[in-house]
């Protein structure tokens, strides 16, 4: 399906887009812990919410 090239560049792009957005990531973590204090309970909040809509869903259907 895919040819030799194709593959190698895939893969070659996957680890070299992964390592950047680490290296991102750990240079900006500071300003992470600055500005994004406390954003873990809208995630959970979230979470809580499209499972509340599931269990509805499947209780009353």
């Amino acid at each position: 399906m895919f040819s030799n090239g194709q593959l190698i560049f895939g893969i070659l792009f996957a680890i070299v887009f992964a390592v950047i957005i680490f290296i991102a990531y750990r240079k900006d973590l500071k300003l992470h812990r600055k500005y994004y204090r406390g954003s873990i309970w809208v995630l959970i909040a979230f979470v809580a919410f499209i499972l509340m809509i599931a269990t509805i869903k499947f209780v009353f259907v």
